[in-house]
């Protein structure tokens, strides 16, 4: 249980914190927080947890709607603790050890055994091969050798995915419940998008100069949904030198949790099809090859 995990750690670093700088914490936060990791620690167990949360969020992006932190990405069970502990530290996005790219640029997958038929499958590989055609990363699919992957599901709740490569975790969860290709979960850009959370990235939308770019309306965020537009702090994210991209397939939705259907992401800037997934941008490509240091990212 997240609870007893997450109690545990707060009886343990109060002393810690106390003796620190103030956070500004009130125990309503804390309590709000550790109820927030409940819930993503949960996500949605079945489909109908799914569907029920697409017809709380009818103009959000499925992936945004997966029951996960900031609605898809996957958290280790170490991770939750890291995020107390910031938490209640005063911080506002969260860091973990131990994560970064795929070694020698090859991301190691399987598709799990009866999850997929084989249009969904060739749906993946064109997601894969779009990513080849663009970066210097290559995949190669699981041999039994392989002890570190990732292991792609289709189970109905939602779109989903472990951020970066991790060497103990093992198998790495992406998963992407089945529907008709060109749909939900199968959109091509939605499907790349969970494969960058696996390559290492983290939404646009969460980037430490998000500020300077969107707007984020707080009254409009469905309570209890807050957490989701978290700010990584300028020493946990890097953006490559590239700008602020409001159609990248990593930024969410002008609805994204929104509580009465009105926005929760203003673009400060002309732009209409924020928080698309027909397509992946050339700025999604470039945050690719400079993060693997691709030849010629960064002439």
């Amino acid at each position: 249980m997240v609870r007893n995990v997450v109690i545990f750690v707060v009886l343990g670093l109060v002393s810690l914190v106390a003796a620190g700088p103030a956070t500004g914490r009130s125990r309503q936060d804390i309590e709000n927080f550790i109820q927030f990791l409940e819930g993503i620690k949960r996500g949605n167990a079945n489909a109908e947890e799914f569907q029920a949360r697409k017809q709380e969020f009818p103009l959000a992006n499925d992936e945004e709607v997966s029951g996960r932190f900031q609605g898809d990405i996957e958290l280790d069970d170490d991770d939750y603790e890291v995020m107390l502990l910031q938490y209640l530290q005063g911080r506002n996005g969260f860091t973990t050890n131990f994560i970064g790219p795929w070694p020698n640029n090859t991301l190691v997958f399987e598709f799990a055994d009866g999850e997929f038929d084989d249009e969904h499958k060739a749906a993946i590989w064109d997601a894969v091969r779009d990513i080849e055609a663009h970066t210097c990363v290559k995949f190669r699919y699981r041999t039994p050798s392989d002890t570190v992957f990732v292991n792609m599901t289709g189970e109905p709740r939602g779109c989903s995915a472990q951020i970066g490569h991790r060497l103990i975790r093992g198998a790495h969860r992406l998963n992407l419940a089945r529907n008709t290709v060109g749909v939900g979960c199968f959109r091509h850009a939605t499907i790349v998008h969970e494969i960058m959370h696996s390559l290492g990235f983290v939404h646009m939308h969460t980037t430490h100069n998000r500020d300077e770019y969107v707007k984020i309306i707080e009254e409009n965020i469905t309570s209890g949904r807050e957490n989701n537009f978290r700010l990584y702090e300028v020493s946990e994210v890097d953006n490559f030198g590239i700008d602020y991209d409001y159609v990248s397939c990593l930024h969410y939705s002008a609805f994204a949790f929104s509580a009465n259907g009105e926005p929760t992401i203003v673009a400060l800037q002309n732009v209409s099809d924020m928080g698309q997934r027909v397509y992946v941008t050339d700025s999604d490509w470039l945050r690719i090859n400079r993060y693997y240091n691709c030849p010629g990212a960064w002439d």
